[in-house]
């Protein structure tokens, strides 16, 4: 508290708004950035955004065509940006019960059969599930979507390309059943289950399933000349689910920020980390519906996605509070990878404006049973630090930079139990042990004892202790 009586104090208060329109000389850094990925890119039309604690602080574009460039509700075919929305439905319906992310997925799509229907609805949602990329016949994102009108049409004989669960393969098969799992247990099509659950609590007016205008036309640009064709337009029929949507940077804005902390009417804060969390870690890293990668130090997630015509990318750095959304209406980019744009973007602020942290203050409420746990512990000689970090938080770490176990302990409702988040001991409990006089005789995490001295001659370790204890030798 300050005194009122004293001098003003020399140091500013940092409000919260003082910072929340990005400086001048960053706002150009994006607008650079934005314009050499278009020329080098020679991409038709770009146009692209970054957020900030959840809202819109900047936005660009340019086109090929001068005074037609792109704004922030004109309509791009986001591609596979649309499996996350997808995965957004799937995730509603196991909060509510109706299914379990260990189900196969033939226990509600019999139609699909006895080898696809073995796999489940976590591997389908990680991309561990075996199944094929593609679905059979021509490519289907050129084709009509008539051509498959029934699941069974979807899959290669055999479907499975891998044993489930063994490894990463991308499946877009496996989106579309994810797709048909929404509209079986909804009762309507996949689409007016995402306009009804997601797209209108959030405010994404201008996400839909066919184009809206204003919109952009699909090019494709020749690898070896400045020269462009028009790309065709095809509705996916049941292959929609891996890759149909058609949004704008404005909508997208307000998912990605969705994405960074959740929202009640839609999917809990605790749901959409889930998703977050690294499923299948090869190839390419993934969480339930959204891809996950280390760019430049930053931890980034969201998705890509591409159709005939289009390119996107929604990322988002959690940590930072930051994100970006870039779209263009190419098939691909001759010049340098279009995917590092909007990590380039985020990383532009990150680094220009790294985040304010909050201010230190002391916890509102303290147990002191919890507070006596606190302090050093050790499992054997390596030392751990135990912290209050919250009223019903606790976090060890490990001292001298031994070891990389660490881990977040969580008091259930109990009070005496306590579950670890994160790292090696992840969802392991943890017991605090006492003698009969209730005395604190050590601490017992997935069976790892941790005693208040390394190796106590009396303590309960494992296995026991040399009764000689601890000596010096003359060697």
């Amino acid at each position: 508290m300050v005194n009122p009586e004293s001098p003003a104090p020399a140091t500013t208060t940092i409000g919260d708004d003082d910072f929340a329109e990005l400086l001048p000389e960053t706002r150009r850094a994006l607008a650079h950035r934005l314009a050499v990925a278009q020329r080098d890119g020679r991409l038709p039309g770009l146009v692209a955004a970054v957020l900030r604690d959840g809202r819109r602080r900047w936005w660009g574009s340019r086109s090929m065509v001068d005074g037609h460039a792109p704004d922030p509700d004109t309509q791009f075919r986001i591609g596979s940006i649309t499996k996350a929305f997808v995965a957004v439905l799937v995730l509603r319906l196991r909060d509510e019960g109706q299914l379990n992310l260990s189900d196969r997925i033939g226990q509600h799509l019999p139609a699909v059969g006895p080898a696809a229907g073995e796999v489940t609805v976590r591997q389908l949602l990680s991309h561990t599930s075996g199944l094929t990329n593609e679905p059979p016949g021509p490519w289907w994102e050129r084709t009509d979507g008539a051509l498959r009108p029934e699941l069974a049409d979807l899959l290669q004989h055999p479907p499975l390309r891998h044993e489930p669960g063994r490894l990463f393969h991308y499946s877009n098969v496996g989106f579309a059943l994810l797709g048909a799992l929404v509209e079986q247990l909804r009762g309507d099509d996949w689409y007016t289950v995402l306009h009804r659950e997601v797209l209108r609590p959030l405010g994404m007016r201008r996400t839909t399933a066919l184009p809206d205008a204003p919109h952009a036309g699909g090019w494709a640009v020749h690898p070896w000349a400045d020269v462009i064709l028009a790309e065709p337009l095809q509705q996916t029929g049941r292959m929609a689910p891996a890759g149909q949507l058609w949004s704008t940077i404005d909508d997208l804005t307000r998912f990605a920020a969705f994405l960074a902390d959740g929202d009640e009417r839609v999917l809990s804060a605790a749901s959409v980390a889930e998703m977050r969390e690294c499923q299948a870690d090869g190839e390419e890293r993934y969480g339930l519906g959204l891809m996950l990668r280390q760019a430049d130090g930053l931890a980034v997630c969201g998705h890509g996605g591409s159709m005939p015509g289009f390119l996107a990318w929604l990322l988002i750095a959690p940590e930072q509070r930051l994100g970006a959304v870039v779209l263009t209406n190419a098939t691909s980019s001759p010049g340098p990878a279009f995917g590092e744009l909007a990590t380039d973007l985020i990383r532009i602020v990150a680094e220009r404006e790294p985040l304010i942290p909050e201010p230190w203050r002391p916890l509102t409420a303290c147990d002191p049973e919890v507070l006596a746990l606190t302090g050093p512990w050790y499992w054997g000689p390596t030392g751990f630090g135990l912290r209050l970090v919250a009223e019903d938080v606790l976090e060890l770490t490990p001292l001298g930079g031994n070891g990389s176990r660490e881990a977040r302990l969580r008091r259930a409702a109990d009070g005496q139990t306590w579950t670890a988040e994160g790292g090696y001991w992840h969802g392991e409990p943890m017991r605090v042990v006492r003698a009969d006089d209730g005395r604190v005789t050590h601490l017992d995490l997935g069976t790892f004892v941790l005693t208040r001295e390394p190796y106590p001659a009396d303590g309960p370790v494992p296995g026991g202790v040399d009764p000689a204890g601890w000596r010096a030798e003359k060697w």
